[in-house]
């Protein structure tokens, strides 16, 4: 494709996902699906230009007002994400001086919600959350996540698989807290790998790993999956079960669990029972009251620890948003601890790193809950043998309590997880 092409290309998608009307995922593949001309280079520069909107929004909004021209194509130059010799082809000499007298804006010369992209709202409560360590935080948000992969011990082994990887021409390298995890340099074409196709490798962030590891199932148990959208956790869960036992994977959603079956059937687990609710309180959770070794609950949430990969949301949600979510967690909560026997496990889990979703939410459940036994994390993490198992929780008067994951800290997603036994 010709660069002028291309950068047109980029203004037109920049325009759309701005948008802010769907998730950007679902707009680029809706974008490259209306293109099907475009290459896999063109491709990964249309994304990689509109998540680096996204991401540096407020700043390239600013700089962008310097220029002429529509807005949507000042904001694809500033953004653009392919090679610069590329771009300054499509450039007309305006364009490239315009360009040059951006570049050399100083971080020191910008306002400071030019330097952390952020709402207002999430900024002051980061901020509050924080303190002196927002800035690193912000700083993470603005990178691009890691590739994170989850080795499928059911049939397969780690080490065995980073060999296997590197005659493919892929580096990859042990996580440092999952057991389970891969680190991948760049985006290979893993679809095509015959490590994913026989199942031996999921796509999975190691933050992810962590709470289905800290679910700690058992061979030969009852669990249930709350939450399970896509199954990325269940599917951590059966393995972890030695594909014994009885795993449900709840969801609201049948199209989430649709998505759940070609991974399902390529993990070779067989334990695995899909099922839509129509709500949290579906007759079949009624049937299974009681009768549950271990329930993992992933609510849904406003998804703001996962920013590095869905920059997009930061602008999508708000105050009230969240604060609508949060009734809804309660909820699921409750109807989550009715199935847990007694001695089992209850995992309550988000990818958010706002503690009005997390520690709010666990510490209310306790309250009203006291035939449930709150557990350490950090201790339960460390009999699993997890490094550094200290360093990845918070809260409690042992720093212990929950599990709380950030990217500029651990490199992993923003996760949250409290666990309780339920008492006898």
């Amino acid at each position: 494709m010709h660069p002028k092409a291309l950068l047109d290309a980029c203004a037109s998608l920049v325009q759309q996902v701005l948008l802010l009307q769907h998730p950007a995922d679902s707009v680029v593949s809706r974008f490259f699906r209306q293109n099907r001309n475009l290459g896999p280079r063109e491709r990964a520069t249309l994304a990689e230009t509109a998540y680096a909107v996204l991401r540096n929004k407020l700043r390239l909004e600013a700089l962008a007002r310097s220029g002429s021209g529509p807005r949507e194509r000042r904001l694809a130059i500033l953004g653009f994400a392919g090679p610069r010799n590329l771009l300054q082809a499509a450039l007309s000499p305006a364009e490239k001086t315009w360009l040059q007298e951006c570049d050399a804006v100083q971080d020191a010369d910008l306002l400071p919600q030019h330097r952390h992209n952020l709402p207002e709202w999430l900024a002051h409560a980061l901020q509050a959350q924080l303190g002196e360590q927002f800035d690193a935080l912000a700083a993470s948000l603005l990178q691009a996540a890691p590739l994170d992969l989850r080795v499928n011990t059911l049939n397969a082994k780690r080490e065995a698989v980073i060999k296997e990887l590197a005659e493919a021409g892929i580096q990859a390298e042990a996580t440092p807290y999952s057991p389970w995890g891969l680190r991948v340099q760049g985006k290979p074409a893993l679809t095509r790998l015959d490590a994913f196709q026989r199942g031996a490798i999921e796509v999975q962030d190691e933050g992810s790993q962590l709470l289905a590891l800290l679910l700690d199932a058992k061979r030969g148990e009852m669990v249930v999956d709350f939450c399970a959208g896509a199954g990325g956790k269940t599917l951590a869960i059966g393995a972890q079960m030695r594909n014994t036992g009885r795993l449900y994977a709840f969801d609201v959603s049948a199209h989430r669990l649709e998505a759940l079956k070609p991974r399902l059937a390529r993990s070779g687990l067989s334990n695995v029972h899909p099922a839509a609710l129509a709500h949290e309180r579906d007759e079949r959770v009624k049937r299974l009251a009681g009768k549950i070794d271990r329930v993992l609950v992933d609510a849904p949430c406003s998804g703001l620890g996962t920013l590095r990969r869905n920059p997009d949301l930061k602008w999508r949600q708000s105050e009230q948003a969240v604060a609508e979510l949060t009734a809804k967690q309660t909820a699921i909560l409750e109807s989550a601890a009715r199935l847990v026997k007694a001695g089992g496990r209850l995992v309550y889990a988000t990818c958010s790193v706002l503690p009005q979703e997390n520690e709010a939410i666990a510490e209310a459940f306790s309250a009203a809950h006291p035939d449930f036994e709150p557990l350490p994390a950090g201790a339960l993490l460390q009999q699993l043998k997890v490094e550094q198992a200290a360093s990845l929780c918070a809260g409690g008067g042992d720093g212990q309590r929950y599990l709380r994951l950030w990217p500029h800290q651990h490199q992993t997603d923003g996760f949250f997880a409290a666990v309780w036994q339920r008492r006898a």
